[in-house]
């Protein structure tokens, strides 16, 4: 193709409005579809994808407490809505019973997440929690819990204002009841409890397209036993390797390279706390955190190693601590392999380090020690 053709094409493809490569439903990421093919969402206040007028930022909707129903939205015949007590250890093995046969797999069906308990109270009931943000449905004669979903309190900088916020989580059907619209049903009922309490903007993730998205993100996966994830299907030797090379390419230290990691202690919380939001005010987006919201998120003191969820660390340099990191632990279920039937994941949670503001505004100051951090991250994760 002549240059100035390629040159053309490249001003062609730059020109394109995010609304006009989102109309077809073959070019859009992960399945997203035009946006009257979401007969639930093109209902809902969130941005349009065929609206190509500018966004302005605030609420899609006036915040007005005298539109929002009193009593939940009606369920078909069989089915109830229940408020989930998450203080009763039965109330939780049911959520979590429901999750654990029902909830996110991959799409071969060979792993499940398995959120324990503990991860479950950790994720469920942070500082402000409501009971009523808790909801589940169940089957009106055998009483079986059959579908739920979450939300908790939660303060988000949006650039420079911060809005009273929901994080909504673990919207889970009964596979048997996907075809019920079941989902649509839920996220009203939420949507309505949490309007009740003056509360109108919520945060969600997905792992599909919804319209319409304020940010996305990428997973990457680092093996940290390279071997079980063969032997469990998660991870297969590449032709141009052999499984020698491949364990010496994930081969990690027996210990962290930087001097002065350790594990996070709570009196190590008032110089942590103004290092991450030195760090998160360099974002367009984030949370904020009082004392005992972060004491929540980022501490795990006292509870046993099996049932740990967070693992925070410091790096600590001649009494000073110039670094944070943190990852989490989520495990999933190995589906009918005879040799595992657990796999254990770190998530990368929150981090921050004083490079930049210690040698100034230098990107390859900061790229350098963020990598250097998740080294011994994922060291310390091996370990665990």
């Amino acid at each position: 193709m002549p240059s100035s053709s390629v040159a053309k094409a490249d001003k062609a493809l730059k020109n394109l409005s995010v609304q006009e490569i989102q109309k077809g439903v073959t070019t859009l990421p992960n399945g997203a579809k035009d946006m009257s093919a979401h007969k639930f969402w093109s209902t809902q206040p969130v941005p349009r994808t065929d609206d190509t007028s500018e966004i302005k930022e605030g609420p899609i909707e006036p915040e007005d407490p005298s539109r929002v129903p009193k009593e939940p939205y009606p369920l078909i015949d069989g089915f109830e809505w229940v408020t989930m007590d998450l203080t009763d250890q039965k109330e939780i093995d049911d959520v979590y019973q429901l999750l654990y046969n029902n909830y996110v797999e991959d799409p071969e069906a060979m792993f499940r997440f398995n959120y324990s308990p503990s991860f479950l109270n950790w994720a469920l009931k942070s500082p402000g929690w409501k009971k009523e943000w808790h909801i589940g449905i169940r089957a009106t004669q055998s009483r079986k819990l059959l579908a739920f979903i979450s939300a908790v309190p939660m303060r988000l900088r949006i650039k420079t204002e911060t809005v009273k916020c929901a994080e909504v989580n673990f919207l889970c059907v009964h596979k048997k009841l996907r075809a019920k619209r079941m989902a649509p049903v839920l996220i009203r009922e939420v949507t309505r409890r949490v309007n009740l309490v003056s509360t109108w903007q919520a945060i969600y993730t997905a792992g599909v397209y919804l319209p319409t998205p304020v940010s996305t993100c990428r997973y990457y996966h680092r093996s940290l036993n390279w071997q079980k994830l063969v032997d469990v299907g998660f991870s297969r030797c590449p032709p141009n390797s052999t499984p020698s090379r491949q364990l010496l390419k994930f081969k990690l230290p027996s210990a962290p390279l930087l001097s002065g990691v350790r594990p996070m202690k709570r009196g190590d919380v008032a110089v942590v706390m103004p290092l991450l939001k030195k760090y998160l005010d360099t974002m367009q987006m984030a949370q904020e955190f009082d004392e005992e919201e972060f004491n929540h998120w980022m501490l795990d003191e006292g509870t046993p190693e099996a049932e740990k969820v967070i693992f925070p660390y410091v790096v600590e340099t001649n009494g000073r601590i110039t670094d944070f990191f943190s990852f989490y632990r989520i495990e999933s279920t190995v589906i009918g392999n005879a040799k595992h039937d657990t796999l254990r994941c770190a998530y990368l949670f929150y981090y921050a380090t004083s490079a930049v503001s210690d040698k100034g505004d230098d990107k390859a100051v900061l790229k350098k020690r963020l990598n250097e951090l998740m080294h011994d991250a994922l060291i310390l994760a091996k370990k665990v």
